[in-house]
């Protein structure tokens, strides 16, 4: 058997709502094997906020470089040892946790005032890598940061700003609908980008919140603070919704 790692509990649980059943209700990493997935895998489980969340994505201090390739976030990279640090868990071992059944996302953002608001997206599903890790999602069910991932914050942007259904982009490998140029490219982050974004939580880590830059490459959630401002903070966790 391989060691842990330093501070990883042991768990069997197929997410961390289970493992939050099973009396795991401390916070901290934890090893997790949802049903199809090859292997147990690490994950930050975030046991507050009525707990059970499983963390896919955290930016808290830009120290962590999301523009990267394709297989890097397929894979995931990051911290995955501090409590608070930043990472991408995989978007290959987020389509194993996803696909297990009905799932929650949740976004968290901190401003740079320290003001917290969050959305809330029933059905969040990321498809297999033939799929190119295709993004689908519900409705929006709730928040005070707005529904930034739909595009349906004004009836001129949805046709280019809505995201579900988007394929995922990296650098090397491009899946949106910007026929001109490439969103990832152009945004230094992987992400699912249609022509290209309302909301980009990959983007680069921008000191202050109000930035300059030739796109809207930030940390960025429209419906609160516009495509002008990067977020201090920012996570996306799922749960089941028969939780």
């Amino acid at each position: 058997a391989r060691p842990r790692a330093r501070g990883t509990r042991a768990c069997r649980a197929v997410d961390c709502a289970e493992a939050f059943n099973a009396g795991r209700v401390r916070s901290g990493y934890y090893r997790v094997h949802p049903r199809s997935a090859p292997d147990a895998f690490t994950a930050y489980c975030d046991m507050s906020d009525g707990g059970g969340w499983t963390v896919l994505q955290r930016r808290t201090d830009g120290s962590v470089d999301f523009n990267r390739a394709w297989k890097e976030y397929k894979d995931g990279f990051g911290n995955f040892k501090a409590d608070n640090s930043e990472y991408w868990l995989g978007n290959e071992k987020i389509h194993q946790l996803t696909i297990q059944g009905d799932y929650i996302l949740k976004v968290d953002l901190t401003d740079w005032d320290g003001e917290q608001r969050d959305a809330q997206y029933q059905r969040f599903q990321v498809a297999d890598e033939k799929a190119k890790y295709q993004l689908t999602f519900g409705a929006y069910s709730g928040g005070t940061a707005g529904d930034a991932l739909s595009g349906g914050f004004h009836p001129e942007t949805r046709w280019w700003a809505d995201l579900n259904g988007m394929s995922f982009s990296t650098r090397d490998r491009d899946g949106d609908r910007y026929e001109e140029g490439q969103c990832a490219r152009e945004d230094t982050a992987g992400w699912w980008f249609n022509r290209c974004h309302g909301a980009n939580l990959n983007g680069v880590y921008h000191l202050g919140g109000p930035y300059s830059a030739g796109t809207d490459n930030g940390i960025v959630w429209y419906t609160w603070r516009g495509w002008w401002y990067s977020y201090r903070a920012a996570r996306m966790k799922v749960r089941p919704a028969a939780f």
